[in-house]
Formats: structure tokens, C-alpha cells, sequence
């Protein structure tokens, strides 16, 4: 079966620990991975995957998901690293899902773009950006998506607007499933690259200020619950850097929980259910979960 899979990519890996996919560096082993090198590539496995009845999934930089310790079964499919490509026609860039945002927000500057500044430090890729609307600083993704590509759950490609993406907050339309996305294409405007370059360094300063970026994590933990801030709530709980295991609540800013050394998939759940519940005791809020639990618990 694994080399009907290697004869379509040839660089597929088994028994793949998905710690090494992962911000918050957790997860157990993937039966199959592999970091595809096209759109095609994507299909054809997606194809493949479906006529054996091998459960598969899609993934990015690995930056908002929690991998079960007991690790995915089948195919692990990982839009990355080698689907970086960007192209820039005047003030429209057309990427590829893989590439960092950091990455993307660099080749901005250069064509002296604006539009995408607020975004330039959230970690992660174009794809994991448009999937759930990222956003940071009053800036959302949405504002700058003019058509996304994705793949269907047969492997098919297909394009819809900025508008059909149905982008909410920390939502789209490739939310609900079975939308792998390839590549988009961006509208943004010109700009002066001084300017550009100001407020992408002021940005990034106050991420590096407020959140604790050298720990892995993956990102904010919690959604924003109306009407409150998740970390505010937290804190006032006096939950920063109570500790579960290897997982902790960030002494730097209490929205995170991060992998303070060899910190399980079941540390942070755990970490995770007395958080919410502990907040819901004190302010009656309820707290609901940004990050995605992946894989066999």
C-alpha cells in the first residue's frame, strides 16, 4: 500500500513523528506523511487515498492544531514547505498555500505593497491564514483575498472569490471541511516602502513584547469570547504559569499555553479543561478553543 503512495511521491515518509510538524513541537507518529511539491501532486494522493479507502487529512505549517500523542492514521498530506512560490503583477500577488506569512508579507515590501502589514508576524502559512481568517492588530485576512484555489475531497481543483469564502471571525467556508486550499490570489495597494517597513517593524515589536514567541505554542489558545478577552480573563484568574505536566499557561501573556519541555498532547487538553473551567467558575464565561485537536485520542 505505502508504495502506491512513494510512486506518487517519492519522498513520503512512514511512522513520521508530527512533533517535527507542529509549532507546539507535540504530536505522535503519522502513518504516512509527505510535503507535496505541487497542486497535482496534492491530488493525485487525495485520488489515490480515496480509491484504497485511506483516511487521509491536510495540513499547513502545523501552527494552529494540538496532534494526539497516539499520532493520525493513514496519510498526512502537508501543504509546506515546497509550495512557496509567489508571483506579483502590480499591486495582485498570486501564492501558493505554503508560503510563511512572514515570508509572503517579505515579497509585499519589496513590491512595495501595503495592505498586509498587520498580518506580517502571524505565524504560519498563506493557507492556515485564509482557512481561519487570521487576523491581528484590527487586520483580517479577509481584506486582502480576492479568489482562493483549493482541491475537493476528490481531488478536483476549483476557484471562488474572497466573497464565497464565507470568512467570519476565525472561520471560513474551508472550515467546515473537505476544501484543501492550493494557492489564492491578493489585491492589495501600492505603497511606500518606508512606510511599509515602519509598520510591519512596530507590529512585530509588539508581538515579540506581548507574547511568549520563543516557547512553543500554537498561537492563541482561546477564542476572543464576546464582550472580554480571553488572556484578561486568565490572568485575573490568576492562572498564568499554572502548569499541567509540560504545559503551562505563559507567564509572558496568559491566552497562550505552551510546551514548557516535553509537554503531551494530554498535558495541554488537561491544561485546557481546567482553564475553561476555572473561568467559567469565577466570570461565567465560557471559554472556547482556538486551536484544533487532531488525530486518534
Amino acid at each position: 500500500m505505502t508504495e502506491k503512495f512513494r510512486a506518487v511521491s517519492p519522498q513520503l515518509m512512514e511512522n513520521e513523528p508530527m512533533s517535527r510538524h507542529t509549532t507546539f513541537r507535540i504530536g505522535g507518529p503519522a502513518d504516512m506523511f509527505v510535503s507535496v511539491r505541487s497542486a497535482e501532486e496534492a491530488s493525485e494522493l487525495i485520488r489515490l487515498a480515496k480509491e484504497i479507502e485511506i483516511p487521509y487529512m491536510v495540513m499547513g505549517n502545523g501552527s494552529n492544531m494540538l496532534i494526539s500523542d497516539k499520532g493520525i492514521r493513514g496519510l498526512v498530506i502537508q501543504i509546506g514547505s515546497s509550495m512557496t512560490g509567489c508571483e506579483i503583477n502590480g499591486a495582485t500577488a498570486i501564492a501558493q498555500a505554503g508560503i510563511l506569512m512572514s515570508k509572503l508579507a517579505a515579497e509585499l515590501l519589496k513590491a512595495e505593497l501595503t495592505g498586509f502589514e498587520a498580518l506580517s508576524g502571524i505565524p504560519g502559512t498563506l493557507g492556515g491564514g485564509i482557512f481561519m481568517n487570521a487576523g491581528a492588530y484590527g487586520g483580517e485576512i479577509k481584506n486582502v483575498i480576492k479568489s482562493v484555489t483549493y482541491l475537493d475531497e476528490d481531488g478536483s481543483l476549483h476557484e471562488i472569490s474572497g466573497e464565497d469564502c464565507r470568512f467570519g471571525y476565525r472561520k471560513s467556508v474551508f472550515t467546515d471541511g473537505g476544501k484543501y486550499i492550493v494557492s489564492a490570489v491578493l489585491e492589495l495597494e501600492k505603497g511606500s516602502y518606508e512606510d511599509i517597513k515602519a509598520a510591519m517593524a512596530d507590529y512585530n515589536k509588539r508581538r515579540n513584547d506581548k507574547q511568549p514567541l520563543s516557547m512553543p505554542s500554537a498561537g492563541s489558545t482561546f477564542k476572543r469570547p464576546e464582550g472580554h478577552f480571553a488572556g484578561k480573563l486568565i490572568q485575573d484568574a490568576g492562572l498564568m504559569g499554572y502548569s499541567i505536566g509540560g504545559a503551562q499557561v505563559s507567564c509572558k501573556h496568559a491566552g497562550f499555553i505552551v510546551n514548557k519541555g516535553g509537554a503531551s498532547a494530554a498535558d495541554v487538553l488537561e491544561l485546557i479543561e481546567y482553564v475553561k473551567k476555572t473561568v467559567k467558575e469565577k466570570f461565567d464565561v465560557v471559554l472556547e478553543p482556538e486551536v484544533r485537536l487532531i488525530g486518534d485520542e
